[in-house]
């Protein structure tokens, strides 16, 4: 399985590195070896959504996008952190079924 994910924060660097590595890691353990992604700070989200399946977002998003959106913040905290983690890999694997 193939999956494209972005990453976004407040400016696209520290707190949304650490949730890539996280779920980057989650979803490979669960059998997923191609993991694209790229992340952003949160006024660039518009023009990186192209071609991406989820969106992983530790902000708010203040418009509307066509990928589904996670809120990041329980992978950033530990709380409800395997939930969140649960819900991207459901997403991302009934897209593809």
């Amino acid at each position: 399985m193939s999956v494209n994910l972005l990453f976004v924060c407040g400016t696209g660097v520290a707190t949304s590195t650490a949730v890539a590595q996280t779920v980057t890691k989650y979803l490979k353990e669960r059998g997923v070896k191609d993991i694209k992604y790229k992340q952003t700070n949160i006024s660039s989200v518009q023009s990186n959504v192209q071609g991406v399946d989820l969106v992983v977002s530790t902000t708010n998003i203040p418009y509307d996008i066509a990928p589904p959106v996670i809120n990041g913040l329980p992978i950033l905290t530990g709380a409800n952190q395997n939930k969140t983690l649960e819900e991207i890999y459901s997403i991302l694997t009934k897209e593809r079924e």
